[in-house]
């Protein structure tokens, strides 16, 4: 593989190359009760990795499937990508699916993790739980409501970061050789079809897919660094994947 290569054909790779090459600027912004909440690319490579070695500490492995539910929250973005530090694939799903739905989707992926953003979607998982067997673990983002949800499958997300933390001094080196170990062909999203003449179908689209076909878009509206993106498109929808 070539070296310049190496650096951009996987997500986990583009992170630490903006990290290190772009580390004090902004990455990500998110407005949280009127007020801009902004993250550079060095602290949301931190806060990736943290999250990362934590899936690795809970057991999760290359080409398991993660679902991920809820609006367009910096967090969940970094779910996606720190389970893509494993070689793990993420699944997003539509926030406003009903549980039904969503139970589809969790049992056709196989899906042994999820990561969501609230009270809300916690409880349309955990209302699945005894039917889709494969689901081994909930992390949430939002914590508001979920004080008396004692479950030791269920956990916050700084949770998994702190367990994570403490499990990289144990496993020194376990995410440069996980990174190393993906590349471009292999499997990064996976993306299901609304369903309207069907059931929903996944597709499964590699680095190359993605970032390439993100690359012809940037160089044809001829976007810069130095642009602002808003990610207001679902989190399910292929288009968010390659616009934001």
């Amino acid at each position: 593989m070539p070296a310049a290569q190496s650096q951009s054909d996987t997500f986990p790779r583009l992170l630490r190359r903006n990290a290190s090459q772009m580390g004090g600027r902004p990455a990500i912004r998110e407005k949280d009760l009127g007020i801009w909440q902004s993250w550079t690319w060095a602290e949301v490579h931190r806060e990736v990795e943290d999250l990362a070695v934590g899936f690795a500490s809970m057991g999760l492995k290359r080409g398991e499937k993660v679902v991920i539910v809820g609006d367009n929250r910096p967090r969940l973005y970094w779910a996606m990508t720190a389970a893509q530090y494993l070689g793990a694939i993420p699944v997003p799903l539509y926030q406003d699916s009903v549980a039904e739905e969503m139970k589809f989707v969790l049992e056709h992926a196989g899906a042994r993790f999820a990561v969501v953003e609230d009270q809300e979607q916690v409880d349309k998982l955990m209302s699945l739980r005894d039917e889709v067997e494969s689901l081994d673990a909930l992390l949430y983002d939002n914590s508001r409501g979920m004080r008396h949800y004692d479950f030791p499958f269920l956990k916050p997300f700084e949770a998994v970061q702190e367990a994570g933390r403490a499990f990289a001094k144990e496993n020194t080196g376990l995410l440069d050789q996980e990174v190393a170990a993906t590349k471009g062909e292999d499997i990064a999203i996976m993306l299901y079809t609304s369903g309207t003449t069907g059931q929903p179908k996944g597709v499964m689209l590699s680095y190359d897919n993605v970032i390439k076909t993100a690359e012809n878009g940037a160089e044809f509206e001829i976007l810069s660094a130095s642009e602002d993106v808003l990610a207001y498109l679902p989190m399910a929808w292929v288009g968010d994947n390659l616009f934001s």
